[in-house]
């Protein structure tokens, strides 16, 4: 009898959480694990700006309203299925790619869960491997063999994201595979951006009235071959947001520490723009940043992000005259509107990217990246970016969106991951956007969700070609 009790609680449980299967409120995800939620991190800054909930830029973030009232533990095993297309020119490829793999999510007294596991099969249309490229910069595997007439060439691997919280009443503490995103900011982030490549990690976050207190640890890959990931590259940071209603002050401070790794950096309280001090210079990279969000009536949202990333002196960032002074800055506007069922808005932001931005002295150290990208804005160093966004979503089901994007993008020496040991900081120049020329797309997207599929498709157009249609089914 108590085993039927049990089987019966777990299938109301079951039935309970089928509709809402997050305990986060979660990124965007422009690459491979899509979910049926197009954009679930772009409803949530819907909501700020609207001002149906508070101003917090710190993502993802425990969800505690996932778990249902008066229920002592839940479960929810769903298996997905995918297809897409993707390709276009900036591809040189067209790729059909199938997706399969199960969503666990749950709760059990403080702990919550979720896993997103998947395994990916491709097929491309080039016929030369070397020349397939990985859609979302992780590890691509080829299989196939050219020598042999007529056998498929594709390409297979395994993908997942997951968070497992414990809520302790003053704090959470999060074990995860994910990205970071910190900062007011939706496209263009600097210090940690939703867009980079996902990595282990675990953060503890607390609040005390109107300061939130989020503190980081991130497992990072080098990149390289394997002589170049001999030693680890391990990340720390604190971001500090203080709530003030309608205006949100933070700040943000990233340590990059390569073959040693110092735990303490993890504490809440440490300064690490102070603490790095007590470390060799080659060995650790360091950046703080400021930003604000003020939220008006009717909708209007401001917000901006100033990146310091190091300096000679407070007067070299005046004068911008050499690669020592290195940041970055960016700004936005955005509108939200409610209106007879309709969630409609525009997002418009700018971001400039000084030269050496990220970077550091020898390749394959302690550069602000992981697998060869920024942990922050995906444009990396010496880049000039403007985006303009304007949706429209109908309830929880259909959506449009449509993106245009105006970007810049250096290519000496201070574009690149890594500075070359020879270079005399103080007297060498900066050259921003030496010679960059302007590149321009234009990306339509339309998608439509229920609690069990969803289908979507967007294409970019002009300098930037290519296009994704997508298929998901989810039990």
């Amino acid at each position: 009898m108590k085993f039927v009790n049990m089987s019966l609680a777990t299938v109301l449980c079951f039935a309970a959480v089928a509709a809402q299967t997050y305990p986060t409120y979660n990124l965007d995800r422009p690459y491979t694990l899509r979910t049926l939620e197009y954009s679930p991190l772009l409803d949530r800054y819907h909501a700020i700006t609207a001002g149906e909930v508070p101003q917090t830029f710190f993502y993802p973030q425990i969800d505690s309203s996932f778990r249902q009232s008066g229920k002592p533990f839940a479960l929810n095993i769903r298996p997905l299925f995918a297809f897409d297309v993707r390709g276009g020119k900036t591809f040189a490829d067209t790729i059909k790619s199938f997706d399969g793999g199960v969503f666990l999510s749950g709760y059990i007294d403080s702990a919550e869960f979720w896993l997103d596991a998947r395994i990916f099969s491709e097929l491309h249309s080039n016929d030369n491997p070397a020349e397939w490229k990985s859609w979302d910069r992780e590890f691509l595997e080829t299989q196939g063999n050219k020598d042999i007439e007529g056998e498929t060439k594709y390409s297979s691997y395994a993908r997942y994201r997951g968070h497992f919280a414990l809520r302790l009443g003053w704090a959470g503490l999060d074990f995860a595979r994910d990205a970071r995103h910190w900062g007011p900011g939706y496209y263009n982030n600097i210090t940690l951006n939703q867009a980079s490549v996902p990595y282990n990690q675990v953060s503890l976050s607390t609040k005390i009235g109107p300061l939130s207190v989020i503190s980081l640890y991130g497992d990072l890959d080098p990149g390289g071959s394997s002589m170049d990931k001999k030693f680890s590259r391990n990340l720390y940071g604190h971001r500090y947001e203080f709530d003030f209603g309608n205006l949100m002050l933070g700040i943000s401070e990233i340590t990059v520490i390569y073959d040693i790794n110092p735990y303490w950096l993890f504490v809440p309280i440490v300064p690490l723009f102070a603490e790095k001090g007590n470390y060799n210079e080659d060995r650790n990279n360091g950046a703080i940043a400021f930003d604000f969000s003020y939220r008006f009536p009717l909708g209007f949202r401001i917000y901006s992000e100033f990146f310091l990333d190091d300096m000679e002196s407070p007067s070299s960032l005046v004068r911008n005259d050499n690669i020592e002074a290195k940041w970055a800055w960016m700004a936005g506007l955005e509108y939200a509107t409610d209106f007879l069922g309709w969630k409609a808005g525009s997002i418009a932001e700018y971001a400039r990217i000084e030269p050496y931005v990220y970077t550091h002295f020898k390749p394959y150290t302690a550069q602000m990246a992981h697998l060869n990208y920024p942990i922050g804005n995906q444009a990396g160093p010496n880049s000039l970016n403007i985006d303009w966004l304007v949706y429209a979503k109908h309830a929880k089901h259909f959506q449009m969106q449509l993106r245009q994007s105006w970007s810049w993008k250096g290519h000496d020496g201070g574009s690149i991951d890594s500075l070359t040991p020879e270079n005399d900081h103080f007297s060498t120049a900066k050259r921003f956007l030496d010679g960059a020329k302007m590149n321009y797309s234009l990306t339509p997207a339309l998608s439509y969700m229920s609690n069990r599929y969803a289908i979507s498709a967007e294409y970019t157009f002009f300098d930037k070609n290519a296009f994704c249609s997508r298929a998901m089914v989810l039990w």
